[in-house]
């Protein structure tokens, strides 16, 4: 008999064609998708060109996002996606999404049914931990280990470990999957899952829907871990039906199985929650942080530009003027977010309150564009890190929150909560 095994063991194993694996074994996977955008994706295609295959291992389990800087900024980012426009044509790549149907990766894949559970999943993009949401095994990797993907279908990875978190009871008003997540990564700090798997459970988690699973599987890599997980449940399999291209496995952590620690949460303690520069660790409760005044507020992002994130948003907005001191940048994350917040009147919405709405791109979360902060400046968004200079001048800041908080935010013209807004 197998040892007890988590639902990331399991699926590892059953990917390696082995009855079981532990913590810390090498082991070669086949792979079920390799991704990469246009920042990442032409050094993948040089690496690609000198292992020497001339054909990719799988055209219709490649996906190619262009989503940083596009629409492209300058003529630097243009050569970028023309490589990798160039190479999804050459090779007949089937999941290659060019402007107009494109958006950001870890919002649209999911979308467009291009990942489902069980799959083992590796992007050139540190935020690839998204999929776990659907019940997958996905991790980033480095644009060399993507190419090798590319060639050979399989990957090399020690197991992770599994922590995992039980997450119970109801959570306040305004707290959402983001502040779940922003708590979790100040109590354990910015390596605290180092390359480990952090598995969220409990009746919390189960009682989101997967716009906010997604959001909690996303910033596990702030964290350090290397993939966040969730377990399909009615949930998960209502939002793949009917959309996931191929046949999923659905698969469970036994009991018994081991965990490196195991963290009780009572949903009640989480406050609305934000980030102060320079790391996602560096959380405070809400309340604690109205003393800030921000230049610059954006929502959007792969951690919190779907249509809930977007709807959240709006319900707060509604009705006010972003503060005359403030910029307010939202950024739907796929087209079809950009499409249903028009029919449902949220762009609208924004628009009357004085915020620019743009086409999908990571844009200003990487500094890339579409909201480069100046020397001095302050920003609060719903993306997933606030580094040094991470979105403009090394001393600007980013201080990070929910969607709701944001537009608290920006009707404020400092942080606060939506109930401040009278």
């Amino acid at each position: 008999m197998p040892r007890p095994m988590t639902i990331t063991e399991k699926i590892l194993a059953a990917h390696a064609g082995l009855p079981e694996v532990e913590p810390g074994q090498l082991i070669e996977c086949d792979l079920d998708l390799v991704l990469a955008n246009d920042v990442t994706a032409p050094i993948a295609i040089r690496e690609f060109a000198k292992i020497g295959v001339e054909r990719v291992w799988d055209a219709t389990k490649i996906a190619l996002v262009p989503d940083h800087y596009t629409p492209n900024k300058d003529i630097k980012s243009a050569e970028q996606a023309k490589i990798m426009r160039a190479f999804a044509r050459a090779q007949a790549i089937t999941h290659y999404y060019e402007i107009g149907c494109m958006g950001v990766e870890h919002a649209l894949l999911p979308e467009q049914g291009v990942v489902g559970a069980g799959d083992v999943i590796i992007g050139a993009d540190s935020h690839t931990c998204t999929y776990g949401a659907l019940g997958a095994f996905a991790t980033g990797v480095g644009s060399t280990d993507a190419a090798v993907g590319m060639a050979t279908g399989r990957a090399w990875f020690k197991v992770p470990a599994s922590l995992k978190f039980n997450v119970t009871g109801t959570l306040g008003p305004w707290v959402s999957a983001k502040d779940i997540i922003l708590h979790i990564i100040g109590m354990i700090g910015v390596d605290g899952a180092l390359y480990q798997s952090m598995e969220f459970t409990g009746d919390t988690v189960t009682g989101l829907d997967m716009d906010g699973r997604m959001t909690i599987c996303n910033m596990a890599i702030e964290a350090g871990g290397k993939s966040g997980i969730i377990a399909v449940d009615d949930v998960t399999r209502a939002y793949m039906q009917g959309r996931t291209e191929r046949p999923w496995t659905e698969y469970y952590s036994d009991e018994g199985a081991f965990y490196e620690r195991v963290y009780e949460i009572d949903a009640a303690t989480i406050p609305p929650t934000v980030s102060f520069p320079h790391l996602p660790s560096n959380t405070r409760p809400v309340a604690e942080a109205r003393d800030v005044k921000v230049d610059q507020v954006v929502i959007g992002s792969c951690t919190n530009g779907r249509l809930e994130d977007m709807r959240v948003a709006a319900k707060v907005i509604e009705g006010f003027r972003v503060h005359p001191d403030v910029r307010l940048i939202v950024i739907p994350a796929t087209q079809q977010v950009y499409r249903d917040m028009m029919h449902e009147g949220l762009t609208d919405i924004f628009l009357d309150a004085g915020a620019a709405v743009s086409t999908p791109t990571c844009g200003p979360c990487l500094g890339g564009h579409m909201g480069i902060l100046a020397a001095g400046e302050r920003a609060l968004a719903t993306t997933n890190r606030n580094f040094v200079g991470r979105m403009g001048d090394p001393t600007s800041e980013v201080y990070l929150a929910s969607p709701a908080v944001a537009a608290a935010t920006a009707v404020l013209g400092h942080i606060g909560l939506p109930e401040d807004l009278g």
